[in-house]
């Protein structure tokens, strides 16, 4: 079959890609900047990536129309506004008069459950953008509706793991009380696949959820005892949704925006309805919570998170297309460089290069960046604690502490960052390794701030005395981090 997926580039479609290619179908990727699609080096020459914008109806025109089925993967959890609401309405209709033209016989969207009445913004949002794929003249919709998806990198399952692991006692408001029915990835991506070209699941909606009907107090409980650690919660009503979500905001690594559309969609509970359990048609045994907590950290402790949350989000501007940064400007700049010569072999130091940030940290008066990532959380920016998918690989595209990967050329010895913290200005932060004449290797490291206006010249200004400490420190320590004899006799920054 041929098939298109849009939200390529997101947690779901990510994982759902390299499962339709190794089932033998023809995928199309749809993506708005295939800068920062960066395909696995398996299936590259398998998958066909096409650029274009669900907002810009002229850009479809260049999309393929044989199709046989479609998946529409796209929606964000960022936006709080009418104009969020909007966006995702004229996506929809957008793409489904783009489907109208191809031969699809089937779109594929998943949902989230949405059986109280008085429903949170996004997930109105989610019931208008079925009633809007429901109008597609040839194409049958299929609709799977989850309740909290457990997995890897997944936001519910982050944000749960920081409030354990960072709050012994936790008060918490009352929609800890609600109920959930949560389902494991793995699950999910069953289901994605088990209704592809599936006849009784053509013009159908069905939820999907685990086997355990729990509270969020139960599951924040739940992964405490995963975990070995002992908690204590306690419920309190007094906290308001914007008070929640700043809670939600300092505490755990998720954006405001995000944490406001979470503590939004808790207060309902997320149960499958008996009528519309896609069991009626599809038995499958799901993980348990507990099983599914279990899969999760095993794959991190294994480094295998396939993708994150964060991956499709930029610094709290979704149109910001950071990967226009990728070459840093020539002109206007205030600059910090450093260069140390070295006689290791280069790939221990770019092993170092590629594990900065996260729980190795910035090799330098670590301190000095934790207060700066909570300066930026402080002021609503996205602080450190998105840390990074894996402790030893990077990937362009991908957040890194408050900086986005734009450029990780393992081959070419190149790591390119962009900062997404709250600045008066633009901020660039690249490393690389270059080879000399006599065998040894030098490692370059260089600042670059593009300020805006006096306040951005003056924030630099008055940085330049911990730059002269935290940047110097930091090339010396990544050049000698595991072996302390690394410089070349005689040779300093």
């Amino acid at each position: 079959m041929k098939i298109l997926l849009t939200g390529a580039n997101g947690y779901i479609g990510r994982r759902l890609l390299p499962l339709l290619v190794e089932a033998g179908h023809d995928v199309v990727c749809l993506v708005r900047d295939p800068r920062r699609f960066e395909l696995p080096e398996r299936l590259q020459g398998c998958v066909q990536v096409v650029q274009a914008d669900l907002l810009q109806p002229a850009s479809l025109t260049a999309l393929p129309t044989d199709l046989d089925a479609a998946y529409y993967l796209v929606h964000s959890m960022s936006g709080h506004d009418r104009d969020f609401f909007r966006a995702e309405q004229q996506s929809a209709q957008n793409f489904t008069a783009y489907l109208d033209r191809t031969t699809a016989r089937q779109v594929i969207y998943l949902s989230g459950i949405a059986n109280d009445r008085a429903l949170s913004a996004h997930l109105r949002s989610r019931k208008a953008v079925e009633k809007v794929l429901h109008k597609a003249q040839r194409a049958q919709l299929t609709v799977l509706r989850a309740s909290i998806i457990i997995g890897s990198g997944s936001a519910s399952f982050e944000i749960i793991r920081d409030l354990v692991e960072k709050l012994p006692v936790m008060v918490t408001p009352r929609w800890l009380n609600s109920r959930c029915q949560p389902i494991g990835i793995r699950d999910v991506m069953h289901y994605l696949t088990a209704v592809l070209d599936n006849p009784v699941c053509l013009g159908q909606n069905f939820d999907i959820g685990g086997p355990d009907v729990l509270t969020y107090k139960q599951m924040l409980l739940g992964l405490a005892a995963e975990r070995g650690y002992r908690r204590y919660i306690v419920t309190v009503p007094v906290l308001t949704p914007r008070l929640s979500s700043w809670w939600l905001f300092l505490v755990t690594r998720t954006t405001f925006s995000l944490a406001q559309s979470l503590v939004e969609s808790l207060r309902n509970d997320t149960i499958v309805a008996t009528k519309r359990s896609i069991d009626q048609v599809l038995r499958h045994p799901c993980m348990t919570y507990a099983e599914a907590l279990a899969l999760a950290f095993t794959r991190i402790e294994q480094n295998e998170v396939i993708s994150s949350w964060s991956d499709a989000l930029s610094s709290g501007v979704m149109e910001q297309n950071y990967m226009d940064f990728v070459q840093i400007p020539q002109h206007g700049m205030l600059t910090d460089r450093q260069t140390l010569t070295f006689t290791r072999p280069p790939e221990d130091v770019v092993r170092n290069i590629w594990s900065i940030g996260g729980q190795r940290g910035w090799y330098k008066v670590d301190w000095l960046w934790r207060l700066r990532g909570l300066m930026d959380k402080a002021v609503g920016g996205v602080g450190l604690r998105r840390g990074r998918r894996s402790p030893t690989d990077l990937r362009a595209g991908e957040p890194l502490d408050f900086w986005r990967v734009l450029v990780a050329d393992r081959a070419g010895r190149r790591l390119l960052l962009y900062a997404e913290m709250k600045l008066p200005g633009e901020a660039w932060l690249q490393f690389r390794i270059l080879a000399n004449d006599d065998g040894t290797h030098t490692l370059e490291q260089l600042a670059a701030f593009r300020p805006r206006g006096l306040a951005g010249r003056l924030y630099w200004y008055s940085l330049v005395p911990f730059h002269f400490v935290i940047f110097k420190g930091m090339v010396e320590n990544i050049v000698q981090y595991g072996n302390p004899a690394a410089v070349a006799p005689g040779v300093s920054a």
